[in-house]
Formats: C-alpha cells, structure tokens, sequence
C-alpha cells in the first residue's frame, strides 16, 4: 500500500477568513514559553501574533511557539522586524503560518515581501522537501510548493501617510492576503497623535476597505486595544475579517493589577 502524499497543516485562520468569518489575535511579545499556545486556544483566539519588531525573542522561540499553536488549531503569525528576505523566510521555515510585514508603505515593497514568502511561481522562496508544516513527510516541489503557498498569509501593515496614498497599488498586488491597519502609528503619521476616532483616521479605514474590496484583500484592524468600542464599529461597518485584541504583557498587567486592587479594596 503507497503512503498518501504529504499535506501541509491547515491554516485555520486562513480558512476561516475566506469564509467571512472574523478572526482575533493575541500579541505574543513577552511570554517566550509554548504554554502560551495553550492559553490562546483557551481564551478563543484564532491565532498568535508573535511579534519581533517589539522585543527580542530568538528564531527557537519562534519555532516553538509557532509548533505548538498548530497543533492546537491555533495560527502562528509572525511580525518580522522589517522588510528582509531572510528574516520573512526563516520565520516562516521555522513554523509560522503566516508574516506580518510592518510599515509597508508601496506595492514594490510589498512584492518583495510576497516574493520572500511564497515558492514558485508566486515568488522565489526556497523549497526543502522535509518541512515542519507538513511534519518533515518529504514531498516533490511540484507538489508541495502551490499547497504550502494556499496555507502562507502574507500580511501589510498600513500605518503611514505614505502607505495610505499607495494602498490601492499595494492592495493590487498578486499574493498579499491582507491589509492590516496600525491605527497607533498611522495616527501619528497624520500628525493626530492618539486621535483614535478623528475622522481623518475613520476615511483612512475607509480607503483602505475600499481597496481590498477592489483587489479581493482581507481588512484588518489594529492599534485600537484601548477602544474594542471603535474597533466593533469598524468591523461591522466595513467587514473586517480580523482584528488583533490585545498582547500577553497587557493581558497579565492588567490582570494581576485588577486582581491587586481588589484585594486592597478589603482592608
């Protein structure tokens, strides 16, 4: 009997964000542990946002976490540093399902993420026939290569003035899954520093959503922590299939100081 050919791990995020449904991510930036793959599976979060523009985690960290969150149904992101093609790829040889590219700001920038993330003939990634997503089962490239890029996100962020007046390029770019609004940074770049809900920053959503509309792109929202009232509203006014809810230092912060306080209230 012939073993059946290798498959690559589903990406369920990926799946379920072509179903219209919305999914939320936890930032990882602190825990450098696998049990925060655990954590997120019980809190209801469908992926991992491990972030290496923010802290100093090492690339076995990354495939730890990113390991252990697959196997649990969960989807490991990775927020790469900036745009370099060895950093999108070894995050992504390393276990990640997916990578988040910060400050993409022009649809060139936004081919090379594409073109380090993905194999041939979408981009040039480097095929190994034994890979962690398929369980190190080797498979032939001419096989393995469009089934691992159908279970790859490529990730924007859009958080610049710059990125704004490009982003009905960057959205018609082949390969780019999404465009993930950084509502923090792109604030300051209008110069509305922490204007959350200014209406400059609302018309930015906007045009954003209508690009991906256009070119066929998901819309995520990011950076509005702090207001889950605006962030809801931007969900359902303009269909956003996902939206990051948080980080496990703010999540442990501000746990342990509401547990504190309510000790303190006894006395």
């Amino acid at each position: 009997m012939q073993p059946s050919a290798p498959q690559p791990q589903r990406n369920a995020m990926k799946a379920r964000m072509a179903a219209g449904d919305l999914t939320i991510g936890m930032i990882v930036r602190l825990t450098r542990a696998v049990e925060i793959a655990a954590i997120g599976k019980s809190a209801g979060f469908d992926c991992l946002f491990i972030d290496l523009e923010h802290n100093s985690f090492s690339l076995d960290t990354v495939s730890q976490i990113s390991m252990t969150a697959t196997a649990m149904g969960l989807t490991p992101l990775v927020r790469v540093p900036g745009l370099d093609a060895g950093d999108i790829s070894r995050a992504l040889e390393a276990g990640a399902q997916g990578i988040i590219v910060p400050h993409m700001e022009t649809a060139e920038q936004a081919r090379i993420a594409v073109d380090a993330a993905l194999f041939p003939p979408l981009g040039s990634r480097s095929f190994v026939a034994t890979s962690v997503h398929t369980l190190f089962r080797p498979g032939k490239a001419a096989d393995m290569m469009p089934k691992l890029n159908a279970e790859t996100l490529v990730v924007g962020v859009i958080e610049s003035v710059r990125a704004l007046e490009n982003v009905d390029e960057i959205a018609a770019v082949p390969g780019l899954d999404v465009l993930l609004v950084g509502t923090n940074d792109l604030s300051n770049s209008m110069g509305l520093y922490g204007q959350l809900d200014h209406p400059k920053v609302i018309a930015a959503y906007d045009r954003v959503a209508t690009a991906c509309k256009t070119h066929g792109k998901h819309l995520g929202v990011g950076g509005l922590v702090s207001r889950p009232d605006l962030a809801r509203s931007l969900i359902t006014r303009l269909g956003a299939t996902y939206a990051t809810a948080g980080s496990d230092a703010a999540f442990l912060l501000n746990g342990s100081t509401s547990a504190c306080a309510a000790f303190r209230s006894t006395t």
